[in-house]
């Protein structure tokens, strides 16, 4: 099947609105106990990030550096113990926290020990109640060891996920990964022996020859340990990436047309084995129990979130902020040694972030719902904001619905991507960033 579209299929990932690399230095740097004064915190989500990794893949432009000189971690640590006490101060009493989650980087690349000091932060620090509310690991076949593993099943954790991206070992070190599938097989081994209740795995289609039977042997592989979630990402080549440095193998059309019709098998593979569709990305088995407010794509996009780390973002209704973002190794170890560095009341101001406006409100509220496959409730939304979203945004959704990206048969009341508007998740997100959000992406300068 041939694109149907001339708008190209994978133009950006938005996992966040607006993209962090349309925050700006604040320059009152607003105090946090006046920017969560008057915001709910009965129903907060905890996110800490650590960011470290044993190695740096490819395609990778997350916020991490490659191994940690000795004592930074412990550093970090204590950084983190800091940050959360000024934070925790600024909530004042009443905070309650409904999600937790330990994202990177990779979080198992802490030790066993401090993995334990990691969840102490998280509940003695913070006050969350680990074993009460769902939390969420990230971790590599090479840190995702019995002794580590034992420590997260312990305090509480309820869904791991393990980025795989490829069971081929060509393939992984086609994408920068250097692995061997043996090796990922007895991690996903000792995740099931520890007996947390979700695994997800990570998979990525696009990668430097890769077929349709190698991406369906890595599919094959991954189910034969029935996870209850899985997630297939597209591959994307970003400046600043050991990929973004290689001369492409084949022109932008060739592989869009290759990522999209790998998207379909995987997809359409998924979905007559057991697997329920949420997002173009997220699949979880019907039969999985539920982890509502632990893994869905949307989760980091709530209000009410704390970021804790020098990678972190946190959102309030009006303001999403975080540390200073960079790609660049020598950028990013800049950036964590600051982190380190700083003493308490430093962190109990915002630094860089975005205001977010009524009209940014509706965009990230519509952006977030349509993109998963239950889709928008007109009602909610208009109970939220006082109109209809074909009021707010009749260009937009006009011209998605001319493309065939809206499913015309969803039920009153609902908006709803069709199959192949899910498909162009990628393409449709991006085109309802505002102009100044536009704008702002565009004058940042990568570093």
């Amino acid at each position: 099947m041939t694109i149907t579209t001339t708008v190209r299929p994978y133009q950006s990932y938005v996992y966040a609105y607006p993209h962090k690399t349309a925050y700006q230095a604040l320059p009152d740097r607003p105090a946090l106990r006046a920017l969560w004064a008057d915001e709910p915190k009965d129903a907060l989500s905890l996110y800490l990030h650590i960011p470290f990794c044993e190695v740096r893949c490819g395609f990778c432009n997350l916020f991490t550096r490659i191994g940690a000189p000795e004592g930074l971690t412990t550093a970090y640590l204590d950084a983190l113990e800091r940050q959360a006490d000024a934070v925790s101060e600024a909530l004042g009493e009443g905070a309650r926290f409904a999600a937790t989650a330990f994202g990177g980087g990779t979080p198992t690349f802490l030790e066993a020990a401090e993995l334990e000091r990691l969840c102490d932060i998280a509940e003695k620090r913070m006050g969350a109640d680990l074993a009460a509310v769902p939390l969420s690991v990230e971790a590599s076949p090479a840190t995702a060891t019995a002794d580590r593993l034992a420590v997260l099943a312990a305090r509480g954790t309820t869904r791991l996920s393990l980025g795989v991206q490829s069971f081929v070992d060509a393939e992984a070190r086609s994408a920068v990964r250097p692995q061997r599938r043996a090796d990922v097989e007895a991690a996903l081994a000792r995740i099931r022996e520890a007996g947390i209740p979700v695994l997800n795995i990570d998979l990525i289609y696009g990668i430097d020859g890769q077929g349709e039977h190698s991406w369906l042997r890595s599919l094959d592989a991954a189910l034969a340990w029935r996870p209850e979630e899985l997630y297939l990402y597209p591959l994307y080549v970003r400046p600043l990436t050991g990929l973004g440095r290689k001369e492409a193998a084949e022109s932008d059309h060739e592989w869009d047309e290759r990522r999209l019709r790998l998207y379909r098998l995987g997809r359409d593979h998924l979905l007559g084995r057991g697997y329920e569709q949420v997002s173009m990305r997220m699949f979880r088995r019907a039969d999985a129990p539920s982890t509502a407010s632990g893994s869905e794509d949307h989760a980091c996009q709530t209000d009410g979130m704390i970021g804790l780390g020098c990678g972190a973002r946190s959102y309030t209704s009006g303001l999403h902020y975080s540390f200073d973002y960079a790609v660049d190794m020598r950028e990013i170890r800049g950036i964590i040694d600051d982190y380190v560095s700083r003493p308490a009341a430093d962190f109990g101001h915002a630094e860089h972030g975005r205001a977010i406006t009524g009209e940014e409100a509706r965009r990230r509220h519509l952006l977030q719902s349509v993109l998963q496959a239950e889709g928008l409730d007109v009602a909610a939304y208009r109970a939220r904001f006082a109109a209809d979203p074909a009021d707010d945004f009749p260009e937009e959704l006009a011209r998605f619905a001319a493309r065939g990206w809206l499913d015309p048969a969803a039920e009153p009341g609902r908006l709803r991507l069709s199959a192949e508007g899910l498909a162009h998740s990628d393409a449709l997100g991006p085109e309802l960033f505002s102009p100044a959000v536009r704008a702002a992406m565009a004058a940042y300068e990568a570093k």
